[in-house]
């Protein structure tokens, strides 16, 4: 029986990798945090307020996260200017990061993901490893032209594999 598996890649800034890994595995807070934003979908903003409410942490716990998550760049941080009651107030709202999405990811069961934001993570997925790929050719001295020739053959193998399945 063949296994079906799960595409779990995740680049990691080898500078914070164990600080990163750490945040969010060492504590089933960030992981919720992370579950938390694949339920409201991955694009959308997260605001503390909403964690408080839906996840069973102290307000104390989900700051802590926040921050650290922030500071290890899983999330972004911004402002929000809000209308209330006649009073602006400005409120934090955080956004995963494309390092946030990867985790997302990595956590995600399949069914929970839309076809756009699975698409929108592998494109991203495949920018960043052609990126490091590319790199890495220059410094051996690979020529881009031997890269794309490797990709070509390798996409005509996968098209000639699924038209023998058909």
């Amino acid at each position: 029986m063949i296994e079906k598996l799960h595409p779990y890649v995740v680049f990691l800034p080898q500078e914070k990798k164990d600080k990163i890994l750490s945040a969010i595995f060492g504590s089933k807070a960030g992981v919720d945090i992370l579950r938390f934003s694949l339920k409201q979908g991955i694009a959308k903003n997260i605001y503390q307020k909403d964690l408080v409410k839906n996840l069973n942490y102290s307000n104390k716990t989900i700051i802590e996260n926040l921050k650290t998550l922030t500071a290890l760049g899983v999330l972004n941080e911004s402002m929000e200017k809000k209308d209330k009651e006649d009073r602006i107030i400005w409120i934090k709202a955080y956004q995963l990061t494309q390092l946030g999405r990867w985790f997302a990811l990595l956590i995600a069961e399949e069914t929970e993901l839309s076809a756009e934001e699975k698409t929108e993570i592998l494109q991203s997925l495949f920018r960043t490893y052609v990126k490091q790929v590319k790199r890495l050719a220059e410094e051996i001295g690979i020529s881009d032209k031997v890269l794309v020739e490797t990709f070509k053959e390798e996409m005509k193998q996968t098209s000639d594999y699924t038209a023998q399945k058909a």
